[in-house]
Order: C-alpha cells, then sequence, then structure tokens
C-alpha cells in the first residue's frame, strides 16, 4: 500500500474511533496521521517522496492562488472601465507532461484562470492549444505557462 493510503487508512480509523463523522475530524485525522507515519516511516525509502510534497503542496497552492488573483484582478478592470483591453490569441505550449492524468490537470488549472481557456491537445500529446483573452507578450505568457506546468509535474512526480 502507498504511503497516501495508509495515511487515508489511518485518518478513515481516527475518525471511527472518535465518533465523530464530519469533514473537519477527516482533516485532523489526515495531518494527525501524517505527522504519525512522517515519525514511524522516517526511514523507509518509499514514504520519503510522500513526506517531502507537502511543502510543494503549500507552494503549488499559495502560487495558483495568487496566479488566480492576478488573473481576476486583470478581467474584473477590463469588465469595469469603459475601455477593453483585450487582445485574444490562441498559442500553442510544447508539453513536457506525458501522463493524460496530468494533462488533465494542467488543462483544468489553466481553464479556472479567468481569462484563459484550454482548448485541445493534439493527438500525439506534444502541445496543448490554449485561448488567451489577453496576449501582451507571447513568450512571457508561454515562459508563465510552462512554470505552472513545472510545478504539476513537480507535484505529481
Amino acid at each position: 500500500m502507498k504511503a497516501f493510503g495508509w495515511n487515508m487508512m489511518l485518518a478513515l480509523c481516527w475518525v471511527i474511533l472518535s465518533g465523530s463523522y464530519s469533514i473537519t475530524n477527516l482533516v485532523a485525522g489526515m495531518v494527525l496521521s501524517y505527522f504519525v507515519l512522517a515519525y514511524v516511516a522516517r526511514d523507509k525509502p518509499e514514504f520519503a517522496n510522500y513526506f517531502g510534497k507537502l511543502l510543494n503542496l503549500i507552494g503549488f497552492v499559495l502560487f495558483f492562488i495568487w496566479d488566480l488573483t492576478k488573473a481576476n484582478a486583470r478581467v474584473a478592470y477590463d469588465v469595469l472601465t469603459p475601455t477593453h483591453l483585450m487582445r485574444p490569441a490562441v498559442i500553442a505550449i510544447p508539453l513536457d507532461l506525458k501522463d493524460d492524468a496530468a494533462i488533465s490537470l494542467f488543462a483544468n488549472l489553466i481553464t479556472v484562470t479567468p481569462g484563459s481557456l484550454a482548448l485541445d491537445v493534439s493527438s500525439d500529446r506534444k502541445v496543448l492549444y490554449v485561448h488567451l483573452m489577453y496576449l501582451d507578450d507571447e513568450g512571457a505568457q508561454l515562459a508563465e505557462l510552462k512554470s505552472l506546468e513545472a510545478r504539476v509535474m513537480n507535484l505529481l512526480r
């Protein structure tokens, strides 16, 4: 069983033994079992990668929240002002991701960000086509999307 499976199993045991069946209690059980496993299985190499992912996950969430905030502010500003600054375009992003689930996660993260929409993946899964409402500098936008892809890749490895 993988480390996440052990974490979930211990969290569910916590919920059952405590008798409080709520999401809050499940999250508390996940956190508690994470620290228990980090202490008990600290010498096992198959668990080492799992315990390092917490910092990656926190960094990814903070990065994506900042990205969402910037995109929301830009779209809101354009909606609320009389001038429209939109410069719509479709760009092709060469993909380093190989797994279908990773490509889907990356495409969905792009789609939930205001002002961008993942349109299609090429049949060979090497290019993702994205529609952007604001394309000021294609190189900078491509670099920003590749940074998001690298963070997704780092999170899922």
